[in-house]
């Protein structure tokens, strides 16, 4: 039982909180936090305070406006501290991160009595590197001969003038205290192309060795972590930290409670983890680079001993590897056959996909052959940064100043870590798949590379179920998952499966404050037109979709694939287009801010969006009034990995459509239909285009999992 001093804690601390800002208890935040309470706060532990019993694993699915984050924290923050353990609160996207580090928490602290500290924690990536900024703004004299033997890997020396002027600011906002080196809290957004020269991974970090390590930004950041009792960060740190076995960057998981917020993410974050690709054209060229480089860094400096040794061998081995990856681009070209298809975002993606993930023979036999090439390869990238590491402190000679080793070592550590990129994914692609358990998915994309194409090989699991009980669930001390949408269908099956829970895993639904059935009506007109017909249904949407939406001054229509989208944009009156913003022509933030823009001075706007504007998109009140869906928002068939998972329940005896394709659409359409009400104030239309859900068994099913709506069916 959970012990009645934690009990007086949570429940003495949400009082003060509601008090404090004048608010009424909402049922649904209640609900949450006892449901948190009980599981989190009632774990049996060993003698060194590790938990002994099954995983304490407790899923909460909470609508828009329950005051998620209140809950969770104000329940889990005391259950932590009580039990002598940190909390980490993850997220999916960077907008969640921050509104709980700069607005959620300080609140909380500020209104609830609680007393506990927080840090932010984030990827390396996030962080200018000073090592690099000084390089860039030396122009590089030092460093040229080398570094431009490496201009590949991001190595790029030339600085333009408007570059020269952005780093000089950053140096003069560093040295006056008035920058701490973060990404985000840099005043204008900075292009991705120019980011990427000032940052670096673990890879090409001289981490202690380094003439900056005690102004660097990065491990300044790092430290704050050690000591605080909440660390918020996102579900990629998170699976980063497991990948390394835990406790690496982040505290170990068995001294740790897990919130994850937007938790339904998880799975498809962790499958992304464990997924692994390389351009063969790319890849051959790169190894061409590799091999002239370093002989013509052997040319201009006579090494000896064991440096000069391994790196002698690298050309011949790169060269050796690079007729093998030709031999593959041709064996490839015979067997793909790329069908076209959309990915989610509706980019076009031509692919081949191996059946039951099983690739021809001689395919195998020529891929185990790049994996051991590169197995060779990338030992001996290891050993020449790790024979670097030596010389940077200094008390080797192997041959070269302790600064030049410190030069070369961010070099040879990208070369180390494309060339291991490239045996994981052939050891991916070449395995075995064991009998019981699913297999990889392994596919082939045609991709672009300047003016020729190029073949991406793809290798990536299923599901991340066995490893996310392995590595998360089975270590955790306890976790907490949540989000507005964790079940389909209304149950937790889906997300069981792909999550991995445990069996004990505990699951709650608390109802959200809206009053669906008073605030929106959901609509189902008959087109007379069958969406499985694409010209008649978009002929349909063209001719219907100006009269639907007339009145609303925000309309948001969102669409599933690209093609159709733009089919109907094309198709509508000239005149009526101009009050429409299309996803892709502008970034997204610009796209809705533009969209505001227009609502906020008096007139109709309409935006079109795909995937990525059905979930997570905020528009409250007048910016979204109407929500239109095209149809029911079925995956793309050709997923590949998708598509290997039905496959793999089909041979098992399932059905696919029903415990696959049925769920994911009914989850996707119930976050489509949260695009409508964002406050209590909220009120408006959804209209659904497509009569699937009123004709078809699965229709009636779907439908019954929305949000309870008025219903208008014609």
């Amino acid at each position: 039982m959970i012990s009645t001093e934690l009990k007086t804690t949570i429940q003495g601390a949400y009082s003060r909180f509601l008090e404090a800002k004048s608010l009424k208890p909402r049922y649904g935040q209640r609900l949450m936090i006892a449901e948190i309470a009980k599981v989190l706060g009632d774990i049996d532990t060993d003698d060194e305070g590790r938990r002994s019993g099954d995983p304490a694993i407790v899923a909460v699915e909470a609508g828009t406006g329950t005051g998620k984050t209140v809950a969770y924290s104000l329940a889990a923050i005391p259950t932590a501290k009580a039990a002598g353990k940190r909390l980490v609160i993850a997220t999916a996207t960077v907008a969640l991160q921050e509104q709980i580090v700069y607005k959620d928490l300080p609140d909380l602290m500020r209104n609830s009595g609680l007393n506990f500290t927080f840090a932010l924690a984030k990827g390396r990536g996030r962080y200018m590197c000073l090592s690099k900024l000084d390089m860039l703004l030396q122009e590089g004299h030092a460093q040229t001969a080398t570094a431009q033997l490496f201009e590949e890997e991001g190595f790029k020396i030339e600085v333009d003038e408007a570059s020269q002027k952005l780093f000089t600011s950053m140096i003069e906002k560093l040295a006056g205290n008035k920058w701490d080196g973060d990404r985000d809290s840099w005043s204008t957004a900075l292009e991705d192309a120019d980011w990427a020269r000032l940052t670096t991974d673990h890879s090409q970090c001289t981490n202690r060795h380094c003439p900056n390590f005690g102004q660097c930004a990065f491990y300044k950041a790092r430290e704050g972590m050690g000591k605080v009792d909440v660390i918020v960060t996102n579900h990629d740190m998170v699976l980063a930290d497991l990948a390394l076995g835990g406790g690496a960057v982040l505290p170990d998981p068995r001294d740790t409670i897990y919130v994850f917020d937007e938790g339904h993410h998880l799975p498809d974050k962790a499958i992304g983890h464990f997924a692994h690709y390389t351009r063969l054209r790319s890849t051959a060229d790169w190894l061409e680079t590799t091999a002239k480089n370093l002989t013509k860094l052997l040319a201009q400096h006579p090494l000896p001993g064991d440096l000069g040794k391994l790196i002698e061998q690298v050309p011949e081995l790169a060269r050796e590897i690079k007729t093998q990856q030709q031999f593959m681009f041709t064996a490839c070209e015979q067997v793909a056959d790329f069908k076209p298809g959309e990915d989610v975002e509706g980019r076009e993606r031509p692919r081949h996909r191996f059946v039951g993930g099983v690739i021809p023979e001689h395919m195998r036999e020529m891929g185990v052959e790049l994996k051991k090439g590169f197995a060779r390869l990338t030992d001996l990238f290891t050993r020449l940064t790790e024979l670097l590491k030596e010389g940077m402190d200094g008390e080797v000679n192997i041959g070269i100043a302790s600064n030049q080793a410190e030069e070369w070592y961010p070099l040879f550590g990208s070369l180390l870590s494309r060339s291991s990129g490239n045996w994981e994914l052939w050891v991916a692609f070449t395995a075995e798949d064991p009998e019981d358990n699913p297999p990889m998915a392994r596919w082939l994309t045609l991709a672009e590379s300047g003016s020729l194409f190029d073949i991406e090989v793809n290798a990536s699991p299923i599901l991340a179920a066995e490893m996310l009980r392995r590595n998360l669930w089975n270590v955790a001390y306890g976790a907490l998952v949540t989000s507005a949408t964790l079940t389909a269908l209304g149950t937790f099956d889906r997300f069981r499966m792909r999550a991995g829970l445990p069996k004990k895993a505990v699951t709650a639904v608390v109802p959200s404050p809206f009053h669906h059935a008073d605030a929106g009506v959901l609509r189902v007109p008959d087109l007379k037109a069958d969406p499985r017909d694409a010209p008649a249904h978009t002929a349909a949407i063209i001719r219907d979709l100006p009269q639907l939406v007339e009145g609303s001054r925000g309309t948001l229509v969102l669409f599933s694939s690209r093609k159709q989208m733009q089919d109907v944009f094309d198709g509508l009156d000239r005149d009526w287009r101009k009050q429409v913003f299309i996803q892709g022509n502008l970034s997204k933030q610009e796209t809705l801010n533009k969209h505001k823009a227009r609502v906020d001075g008096g007139d109709s706007s309409v935006l079109f969006g795909l995937a990525s504007f059905a979930e997570g998109v905020d528009l409250p009140g007048a910016y979204c009034e109407h929500v239109v869906i095209a149809k029911i928002p079925f995956s793309v068939p050709d997923d590949p990995v998708e598509a290997a998972l039905a496959e793999w329940i089909e041979a098992r005896g399932g059905n696919p459509f029903m415990e696959i394709s049925v769920p994911d659409a009914s989850l996707k359409l119930v976050q489509a239909c949260g695009r409508l009400l964002r406050t209590e104030e909220d009120r408006g239309t959804i209209t659904l285009l497509d009569r699937r859900l009123v004709t078809q068994r699965y229709g009636k099913a779907i439908l019954n999992a929305l949000p309870p709506f008025r219903r208008e069916i014609s």
